[in-house]
């Protein structure tokens, strides 16, 4: 690991102003301070957001959710409030990692690292969320640009996601029983708005699938996500799993995702 400074800010706004020169938040660390112990990624600063307050808690807003940044995925899972209002994100939350995992990393932190075979990606793009940060509110379709890449500027500080609350809705992963990542998460959520299906672990990021969105909303059952067949262009290859077998799983996953939200 390379040398760097360390602070441990008690607002936003300092941890905001903090954030100068090679600076990096650090919020769950779960991913970061891995990279840097192998020197795959390095900083000057690091400002820790666990000392701020005001970016955790869990909070009922009219239609919506409001979750903050620095809320942990065992706090999420362990919520009454989820629990009731959108029990597919309590479920995402607890199968994330191990307990460790769990009770260190943030739904901030993961979103903003954006690996392309998260959990939260799928629940964010899936309820059509939006991320609120400093300085703006960003819309889930526009936050999850390429590949660990988002729509967020320099400097720039989740404080909150705000999850609207769906008709129904289910996360159904296939993941790799080692690291518990997904090779293929779906998540489906029929909402106000209609039927959305998001992906991870199939590309460079989380994204829609327009095609499983379009049967869905004509017929909510999984026989209809089944019959869905979706090209291999663009699916992540590797020895975990070919192109081809994301492909296919994808339909797989979105119709045991169906099938879990229809049995609520």
């Amino acid at each position: 690991m390379y040398g760097f400074e360390y602070q441990r800010p008690a607002s936003a706004a300092d941890a905001a102003a903090a954030l100068q020169g090679e600076a990096r938040f650090l919020a769950g660390g779960q991913s970061l301070v891995q990279a840097m112990r192998l020197r795959l990624s390095s900083s000057e600063r690091l400002v820790d957001l666990g000392g701020v307050g005001e970016l955790k808690g869990i909070r009922r807003d009219g239609d919506a959710l409001v979750i903050g940044a620095m809320t942990t995925h065992a706090e999420v899972a362990a919520s009454a409030e989820v629990r009731q209002a959108i029990p597919a994100l309590a479920e995402l939350a607890g199968g994330i990692g191990d307990p460790m995992v769990r009770n260190m990393g943030t739904l901030g932190g993961s979103i903003a690292n954006a690996d392309p075979a998260a959990c939260y990606p799928a629940g964010v793009l899936g309820l059509g969320a939006t991320v609120q940060t400093n300085q703006r509110t960003i819309a889930a379709d526009d936050f999850f640009t390429g590949l660990y890449e988002t729509a967020l500027k320099p400097g720039e500080l989740i404080t909150a996601v705000r999850f609207p609350v769906p008709q129904r809705a289910a996360y159904v992963k296939y993941k790799q029983p080692a690291s518990r990542f997904a090779l293929v998460g779906v998540f489906v959520a029929q909402t106000a708005g209609g039927v959305r299906v998001a992906v991870t672990g199939a590309k460079g990021h989380a994204y829609r699938v327009p095609e499983l969105e379009a049967a869905l909303g004509s017929s909510f059952t999984p026989a209809a996500a089944k019959g869905v067949k979706l090209a291999a262009d663009g699916m992540n290859s590797d020895l975990h799993a070919s192109a081809e077998y994301r492909a296919a799983m994808i339909s797989v996953m979105a119709a045991r995702a169906v099938e879990a939200a229809l049995a609520r």
